[in-house]
């Protein structure tokens, strides 16, 4: 009897702690980091990156394809999922990384739809560098401060953004910035909003 009792007791503890397990595991707070086929800035992917995942935050990489995507100075990164499979309420932040391949995403649809999932969801958007332009042409930009690199200047104020000169801007839970230089104040700030520390 006593035998039989331990075993139910050590049962019932592994399933418990099984079941925590299982529960921490589903709760991780999720990111998602969109990046060109080609020419993405490496470190406006990978500075905001190691600041996320040094906070216990999982990332998710997204692209038009799954093949190996490259960096502007090299990096390769292969995407996790493609922009079509994304679904935004698995993410508490989405994050469109830069370069001159992100102006290939400046006037598609998907891209767009995201970024207006992710504004009437109320999760954190970024973008830096060009991809500020992304989410002036999704429209989420209109009448909200924001900057981004010099070439994006004229689209974003032609959408209804407020240009801010700054290397970082924040308009309430959108977060832009200006270029690599920026990046990783642009992760830090990131954090802040998501109000990890």
């Amino acid at each position: 009897m006593l035998k039989k009792l331990v075993f139910i007791s050590v049962g019932f503890l592994f399933c418990c702690s099984f079941f925590s397990y299982s529960i921490a595991v589903d709760t991780k707070v999720k990111a998602l980091m969109v990046i060109a086929k080609n020419d993405f800035r490496d470190e406006e992917y990978s500075q905001p990156r190691k600041l996320l995942e040094g906070k216990g935050v999982k990332v998710t990489v997204a692209s038009s394809s799954l093949e190996t995507a490259k960096g502007m100075l090299g990096m390769k990164v292969k995407p996790d999922i493609l922009l079509r499979d994304v679904k935004v309420k698995d993410y508490a932040v989405v994050i469109f990384v830069g370069g001159i391949g992100s102006k290939d995403y400046w006037d598609n649809s998907v891209c767009h739809q995201i970024a207006k999932d992710v504004v009437a969801q109320k999760k954190v958007l970024g973008a830096i560098c060009l991809a500020p332009g992304i989410l002036a042409k999704a429209g989420v930009l209109k009448g909200r401060k924001a900057t981004g690199y010099s070439t994006c200047k004229k689209i974003l104020i032609e959408k209804g953004a407020i240009w801010q000169e700054d290397a970082v801007v924040v308009d309430g839970k959108i977060i832009t910035a200006n270029g690599p230089q920026s990046a990783e104040k642009f992760g830090k700030t990131i954090l802040k909003v998501m109000k990890i520390k």
